[in-house]
């Protein structure tokens, strides 16, 4: 299936790893010009390189911190005379705390991480979408956010705010052909998941592939996604193919999501 993304502009905030670095490689295959915005330029370097090497087309790269307001900025003036098509914002993570254990700062720290650093990214850019045309959002929520998890509160909340925002954006945007979705990976092996899983296994005296091999047992397809799938997904709802499609938070959890 062609998803008409030739030469069409896109950028992955969150792009040197996991689904944001599936995300890149699956435009790039399109025959996107992407760029991947992340915060550490070593890993920015390297995910550019294995993009390079897997796909035959190389990335721009841009070094971006969400959380500092002038590095957004400086992200969006790069397209001041150009448009741009698609927007993946593909930063994020978790933190494994029980409630009672959360201070202030780590909330606060989360809601900047995963909320605001999302809004000021799609803000800046929005004067570049308008210039496309027909542009596309897509926000990297999590299924989290409609099947909560214990010891993950702080995410659960900030991901269910996630898929608010894309769908207020979604309202607000459609007028002028732009369109603004959500895709809710489950369990997906990413080096977050990867990381999350030492950590369990650790603290539980157990081993990594044990703690996988639980998290897997409820996911009704028996195993956790690999990057590429939902980065699938991503790809086609950044894409023209999927004009008339907005406003959705979709999921792709192997069934995790037990809901209607």
């Amino acid at each position: 299936m062609d998803l008409q993304l030739n030469g069409r502009e896109a950028l992955v905030i969150g792009g040197s790893s996991g689904i944001g670095l599936a995300t890149a490689a699956a435009l790039l295959r399109e025959g996107a010009r992407v760029t991947i915005a992340a915060r550490d330029a070593a890993r920015l370097a390297a995910a550019a390189e294995r993009l390079a090497a897997e796909t035959g087309a190389i990335p721009e790269t841009a070094r971006c911190d969400q959380a500092d307001p002038s590095q957004v900025a400086a992200l969006a003036a790069r397209y001041e005379e150009r448009p741009l098509h698609a927007l993946v914002c593909a930063a994020g993570g978790s933190h494994r705390s029980p409630f009672e254990a959360l201070t202030d700062a780590q909330w606060l720290a989360n809601y900047e991480f995963n909320i605001l650093g999302t809004v000021r990214a799609v803000r800046a850019m929005l004067p570049a979408l308008r210039r496309a045309g027909g542009a596309r959002v897509v926000l990297l929520g999590a299924v989290s956010a409609r099947q909560p998890t214990a010891h993950q509160v702080v995410s659960n909340t900030h991901k269910a705010g996630l898929l608010a925002l894309a769908k207020t954006l979604s309202l607000e945007l459609a007028p002028e052909g732009i369109g603004v979705n959500s895709v809710s990976p489950g369990r997906a092996l990413t080096p977050l998941w990867q990381s999350r899983a030492t950590t369990m296994a650790q603290d539980e005296g157990i081993t990594e592939e044990a703690v996988l091999q639980r998290v897997a047992a409820d996911i009704p397809m028996g195993r956790l996604a690999a990057p590429e799938e939902v980065a699938a997904m991503v790809a086609f709802l950044a894409a023209p193919v999927s004009a008339y499609v907005t406003g959705q938070a979709v999921a792709v959890d192997g069934g995790l999501q037990r809901g209607v």
